[in-house]
């Protein structure tokens, strides 16, 4: 009798895994591409699942594996560990996945990879993990972080590397590192912004539920249905984006001339673009793949979308208002992309501080006199955020804007409708926590020209 293939959703997550591994691509990005478009829900539904639990808990299924496993993980090719970690998890994770249905696909898996010597391998370390352990302790009774009293424990229980978690303990304390690692493993709320009141009553229309924001009063969180489905979503009226996100946007104020460099995919531009429809906004961004892909996102009369690099950009300083939304490590998004966790390394964050210094003073160049910018990451270290700001303002016309005023502003004129506005504050400047606040990770400073 023949062998029945890898289900599609299985092999899209086994395709997709590799590639995070091999490209350095984003896996959320891989899912939403057009390869996957004709998945049907339920496939797309399990294949998001397997690719985001295997990222979330990588190093704590290779920790089983490699005490299962004859071979050291570092010799098994990376097919056949990507087959075991998919396995694994749906072992300990997914309850309604019978254990011998996951190991008979993982092994279909290895030979559709043409790796098909190394079947009987992956049998054999599957059986023994399957009954060697408890079956399927779900994460929140697996993980009593009460009894975790220091962060090397904390990385090992979370499957986080231990020198982010010791650098978030000293920074943020141990129970916000606990905050953020246990948000960091879950999957995240999905967040819109509304574009037109219309389309709050739309989505309504086609099933899905939505509750008010946390934050902004144009924010929504989707408790059920998919917005992604709905006519308003595809007009542009509603968009997928973090709270925090909306709030930086927010934070921009309002000008009549406003300069966005570093631009795709577009959250921040569409955001400025709806609260500013009378400004001229210039949209800037370095690789014209990702500037097609924010034009399509920001359709607004009002936005004009340049390929350019912002160390460069062909302006004066003719701007009242300026975002300077910098790449960055994105260790505020984790729970999002977890991937980075297992990229990113403690020098790479002196690397980003170099070309987020450079960006910043650049951009200042195109402030106008008496003209405002804000400077924005969504990473949660402070060598790409307090130490940019402390690297670019002294010998400059800047000053630094107290983030509280701005704050209080928003709250006043409504748009805000956070009541503490203090637990946003870190000193001068906004600073989000994923886990301690119902959002991404962000950093955010507000700087005048004198």
């Amino acid at each position: 009798m023949q062998a029945m293939p890898a289900s599609p959703a299985r092999a899209a997550a086994f395709d997709i895994l590799l590639r995070v591994e091999r490209e350095s691509s984003y896996a959320s990005d891989l899912l939403h591409s057009k390869t996957y478009q004709t998945l049907s829900t339920p496939d797309h539904a399990l294949a998001t699942e397997l690719v985001m639990g295997v990222l979330r808990w990588r190093s704590k299924l290779d920790d089983e594996i490699a005490q299962a496993s004859s071979l050291p993980l570092k010799k098994l090719d990376l097919e056949i560990l990507t087959a075991l970690r998919l396995a694994l998890y749906q072992f300990r994770h997914l309850d309604r996945i019978p254990s011998r249905a996951a190991l008979h696909e993982s092994v279909e898996l290895v030979k559709r990879a043409r790796k098909r010597s190394a079947g009987p391998f992956v049998n054999a370390v599957l059986r023994k993990l399957s009954t060697t352990l408890p079956a399927r302790p779900s994460v929140a009774c697996a993980v009593d972080l009460d009894r975790i009293d220091s962060p090397q424990a904390l990385a090992a229980k979370m499957a986080h590397p231990q020198w982010l978690v010791e650098r978030w303990s000293r920074g943020y304390g141990l129970d916000a590192a606990q905050k953020i690692c246990r948000h960091d493993q879950s999957t995240p709320t999905t967040t819109i912004r509304l574009r037109t009141p219309e389309a709050e009553t739309e989505a309504r229309k086609k099933g899905i539920s939505l509750a008010p924001g946390a934050f902004l009063v144009s924010a929504r969180r989707v408790q059920s249905g998919d917005i992604t489905k709905g006519e308003a979503f595809r007009r542009g009226n509603v968009a997928i984006q973090d709270e925090a996100s909306q709030l930086v946007a927010a934070l921009v104020g309002k000008g009549r001339r406003v300069l966005d460099c570093c631009a795709a995919p577009g959250g921040k531009t569409a955001a400025m673009a709806t609260r500013m429809p009378e400004a001229e906004i210039v949209a800037t961004e370095l690789h014209p793949h990702r500037a097609t892909l924010l034009r399509r996102l920001v359709p607004q009369q009002n936005v004009e979308v340049m390929t350019a690099d912002a160390l460069a950009l062909p302006y004066g300083a003719d701007f009242d208002r300026v975002l300077a939304d910098v790449p960055c490590s994105g260790t505020g998004t984790l729970a999002r992309n977890p991937e980075i966790k297992w990229k990113l390394k403690p020098e790479d964050l002196l690397d980003l501080q170099t070309r987020q210094v450079a960006i910043l003073k650049a951009a200042m160049r195109h402030v106008a006199p008496g003209g405002r910018l804000v400077y924005s990451t969504c990473s949660l270290e402070p060598e790409e955020n307090e130490q940019v700001i402390a690297a670019c303002i002294p010998n400059s016309d800047f000053k630094i804007v107290p983030i509280q005023t701005e704050l209080q502003h928003l709250q006043e004129s409504g748009e805000l409708v956070w009541k503490n506005i203090d637990q946003l504050i870190s000193g001068d400047f906004l600073r989000t926590i994923p886990g301690v606040h119902p959002c991404d990770g962000f950093f955010a400073a507000v700087l005048e020209k004198n």
